[in-house]
C-alpha cells in the first residue's frame, strides 16, 4: 500500500518513536511526582476572568475517615455513632460523589457545635406495624439516624418480607445510595429517599419550595458482577454541585438554575445566595414536570407520611450565609407545627424500604438474571466507541476502585475547612499542611445562625 521504505525513512520512524517514548516517560514521571506530593491541578479561565481551579490534594481514605470520626467524637457523638457517621460520609468520597463527602464536614461541625443538631438523639419508633414504622430522629445527625432507621426497615423485612420506615426530625444523611448497599448484604432490594432544605423551584415557579430530594435503589447480582445502584437527585444537579462550582470559580451549565427573577442564572454565588435549582429535566418543554413529580413523591413519603417538615417548611443546611429551607422565615408555610409551641419538629425527613428477594423469587435465580440484564446492556453498541454503555452505578464503582488504591482527591477549599476544624478541635489533620498552598483558595462560608 505504501511501497518500500528507504533507510532514511526508517531512520525518521525510529527517531520519532524514540522521541514519543521519551516524552511519554517524562510526562509519566511528572505525573507520578505530583501524585506522590499529593497535589493535582487542573486550572483554566473561570467566571469573570477569575482563575478556575480544580486543584486537589490526595488523602488516604483511612486517614480521612479517622479524622472525621475524631471530629464527630469531639462534637459529642458516642464512639459507635461517630464511627458509623464517618463511614457513611467517606463512602461518598470513595464513590466519587464529592459534594456529599468530607466537603459536608464543616456544615455538620458547625451545626453540632452550635447545638443545631443533637449529638446524642433518643431515636424512637412512634408508630408501627409488622412491616412499617414511623420514627422520630430527635433532631439527630442524619448520618446516625439514617443507618439506624435503615436497620429497622431491614429487620422488619426479615420478619414480614418487606419493611418500610418513614422518619421525621432528622438531618442530612449523606449519599442516599449508601443505605440500599447495606440491604444487598442481606439479599434484599433496598430503597432510600430524603427530602432536604428547599433550594429547588417547583415547575413554573421561581421560589425555593422543594429540596433536591434524592432517590436510591440497589439490586444485587452474583459475585461475578457488581450490583446495580441507582442514586440520583430529583433536581437537575445536587446543591453541593453548585457549592463545588463556586469554590472552583466555574460558571454553572445552562438550564441548571434560575435567579430570584426566575431567569436562567449561571453564577453559582448568586444561586447560592438567592437563586433556585430546576427540577430534573429543567423546563416543561424538556420534561421538567417529571422531575417535579419525583420530588413531590419523595417529599410526601418522607415528610407528609411521617408528620415531619415538608416542602418550604423544611429546615436545611446553612451554607453561604443563608439558612435555606428555614420554616420559620417570613412568608413560609407554618401549618406544620405538629408538636406545637417551641417543640416544633426540626430538620428534614427520610424514607427507607427493604424487600426480601426470596419473597418474590429464588435469590440466586434473581441474581443470575440480573447478571444477564447488566451484561446485555453493557454490550449494547455505543454511539461513540470510546464511551461504552454503562449501567447505573458503574461510574461510582470505578471511582471506588481507583480511590481505594490511590487516595481521595480533596479540593483545597475543603482541605482549608479541615485545617480550621483541626485547630478548633485539636484533631490531627489527615495530611501534611506544609505541603498545601492555600493562597487564593475560595471558601464557601458556613453560617449557623
Amino acid at each position: 500500500m505504501f511501497g518500500k521504505l528507504s533507510s532514511r525513512d526508517l531512520l525518521f520512524v525510529a527517531v520519532g518513536a524514540a522521541s514519543a517514548t521519551a516524552l511519554y516517560w517524562c510526562t509519566s514521571k511528572l505525573s507520578e511526582t505530583l501524585t506522590d506530593k499529593g497535589l493535582r491541578s487542573n486550572q483554566g479561565k473561570g467566571r469573570n476572568g477569575a482563575k478556575e481551579s480544580n486543584e486537589t490534594f490526595l488523602v488516604s481514605p483511612e486517614r480521612l475517615k479517622k479524622f472525621v470520626e475524631s471530629v464527630f467524637l469531639k462534637c459529642g457523638l458516642g464512639s459507635d455513632d461517630a464511627k458509623i457517621a464517618a463511614e457513611v460520609l467517606i463512602l461518598a468520597d470513595l464513590r466519587g460523589i464529592d459534594s456529599h463527602g468530607v466537603a459536608r464536614l464543616m456544615a455538620y461541625f458547625s451545626m453540632l457545635k452550635n447545638k443545631i443538631i443533637n449529638p446524642t438523639p433518643n431515636i424512637r419508633i412512634i408508630r408501627e406495624t409488622d412491616s412499617s414504622a414511623t420514627v422520630d430522629g430527635d433532631n439527630g445527625l442524619g448520618l446516625v439516624v439514617g443507618p439506624k432507621c435503615n436497620e429497622i426497615a431491614m429487620m422488619k423485612a426479615k420478619k414480614a418480607g418487606t419493611g418500610w420506615v418513614s422518619v421525621r426530625n432528622t438531618n442530612h444523611f449523606g449519599i442516599a445510595g449508601s443505605y440500599p448497599l447495606e440491604s444487598l448484604k442481606h439479599d434484599m432490594i433496598g430503597i432510600s429517599m430524603t427530602n432536604s432544605g428547599s433550594v429547588v423551584s417547583p415547575l413554573r415557579g421561581k421560589e425555593r419550595f422543594l429540596g433536591t430530594n434524592p432517590i436510591a435503589i440497589a439490586f444485587p447480582g452474583t459475585n461475578k458482577e457488581r450490583p446495580m445502584v441507582i442514586d440520583f437527585a430529583t433536581s437537575v444537579v445536587p446543591w453541593g454541585k453548585v457549592e463545588e462550582y463556586s469554590r472552583q470559580n466555574k460558571p454553572l451549565s445552562s438550564n441548571w438554575a434560575i435567579g430570584k427573577d426566575g431567569k436562567q442564572c449561571l453564577d453559582p454565588d448568586v444561586v447560592l445566595k438567592e437563586g433556585a435549582l430546576l427540577n430534573l429535566g429543567g423546563q416543561r418543554e424538556t420534561s421538567g414536570h417529571k422531575g417535579y413529580c419525583l420530588a413531590a413523591m419523595v417529599d410526601i413519603l418522607c415528610a407528609v407520611l411521617s408528620g415531619g417538615n415538608w416542602g418550604p417548611t423544611v429546615d436545611g443546611f446553612t451554607t453561604n450565609e443563608v439558612n435555606y429551607g428555614d420554616s420559620t422565615a417570613e412568608g413560609r408555610c407554618k401549618d406544620n407545627n405538629s408538636l406545637g409551641g417551641n417543640n416544633r419538629i426540626k430538620g428534614i425527613c427520610h424514607f427507607f424500604g427493604a424487600m426480601r428477594i426470596d419473597g418474590f423469587r429464588d435469590v440466586e435465580a434473581f441474581k443470575e438474571t440480573m447478571d444477564k440484564w447488566m451484561g446485555t446492556f453493557r454490550r449494547c453498541k455505543p454511539i461513540d466507541q470510546s464511551k461504552p454503555v454503562m449501567i447505573p452505578g458503574d461510574p461510582e464503582w470505578a471511582a471506588f476502585e481507583e480511590r481505594s488504591k490511590t487516595g481521595i482527591p480533596v479540593k483545597l477549599a475543603v482541605c482549608a475547612d479541615m485545617v480550621d476544624i483541626s485547630k478548633e478541635c485539636g484533631v490531627p489533620l489527615p495530611f501534611d499542611e506544609s505541603k498545601v498552598d492555600f493562597s487564593g483558595v475560595k471558601r464557601v462560608v458556613i453560617a449557623t445562625t
